[in-house]
């Protein structure tokens, strides 16, 4: 009987071994299949998840794509060079102070709105600002929005109660719309009232037709007095920018007796065309982009610094 159990056992024992040899060549040949295979195929991540090298290669694929859109945009509106990008906003906002010579008495203790014409920053920038909204190109929405140019928008109702729906365009392509009085008049000579009217008449248009009330205004002419900036904080006013530098579509005017462009700079220029000027609004975007490009400089948005 001892024998029959013993020999039951040593046959046991080989089912065991020849199963487990089975068992380790399976384990052995999925192992050198799935080696065979991954040296066909590129590395994966963990499920649901994505592998490194396949976001970077699809974030340089994307930025070499914006980089062609952009230089095909240069080339299509006829400048000379492709636009310097801007480099991202300060993490920390530049103090902005009143201009020294163009405070009003009661500045800092009234806490009025102040007027400057460059904001504080070594960065190679410049900002691109337009006023009153009397001409109303198609041609200049597609070369800004096509170029990537950031600007900022100063608005009279007078000009553009004709078409509010252009500067909604603008609106919805990024652009801030600000106020630039009702009527465009000389404030200063105006009572504190009328004055306070031309303003915050002009924020209820601003608030009904674009649904914002502005906290940038720019003063017609760029001409104010005590009276005005105490109006524009009543109307919930911030900041009164005014310039440095102003473009034309066939010469510039400058403010500082260098007559050059600086960082920070802000440049004026006006919605007008061939009835007033000797060309159109895209050819004045392209003497000033071809002048700031060449110069080092690219075009940020204002309100990035504010």
């Amino acid at each position: 009987m001892r024998a029959v159990v013993q020999n039951d056992k040593s046959r046991a024992s080989r089912r065991v071994s020849r199963a487990s040899r089975a068992t380790t060549a399976l384990a052995v040949a999925a192992l050198a299949a799935g080696c065979a295979q991954g040296e066909n195929q590129s590395v994966r991540g963990a499920p649901g998840q994505q592998a490194p090298p396949a976001r970077a290669v699809d974030g340089a694929a994307k930025a070499r794509e914006a980089r062609a859109a952009l230089a095909a945009a240069a080339k299509r509106w006829k400048l000379d060079k492709v636009p310097l990008t801007a480099p991202a906003p300060p993490a920390k906002k530049p103090e902005i102070e009143a201009r020294e010579g163009f405070e009003v008495d009661g500045q800092e203790e009234d806490g009025l709105p102040p007027v400057f014409t460059t904001v504080p920053t070594k960065e190679k920038v410049v900002f691109l600002t337009i006023d009153d909204g009397a001409e109303k190109d198609p041609a200049f929405l597609r070369m800004m929005s096509e170029l990537k140019i950031p600007y900022t928008v100063f608005l009279t109702d007078e000009e553009i109660k004709d078409d509010y729906g252009y500067f909604k365009k603008m609106q919805a392509r990024g652009i801030t719309l600000n106020n630039h009085t009702l009527s465009h008049p000389y404030l200063p000579g105006l009572s504190y009232e009328d004055q306070k009217r031309e303003i915050c008449g002009m924020q209820d248009v601003m608030e009904k037709h674009y649904g914002k009330r502005p906290v940038l205004f720019r003063p017609p002419y760029g001409n104010y007095n005590r009276d005005t900036l105490r109006a524009a904080k009543s109307c919930g006013i911030r900041y009164a920018p005014i310039w440095s530098e102003e473009v034309y579509v066939d010469h510039w005017e400058y403010r500082e007796w260098d007559q050059d462009l600086h960082p920070g700079d802000i440049v004026l220029t006006h919605f007008r065309g061939e009835d007033d000027w000797d060309g159109t609004m895209t050819d004045m975007v392209r003497r000033f982009l071809d002048r700031i490009t060449a110069d080092g400089y690219a075009v940020a948005r204002l309100e990035d610094y504010l």
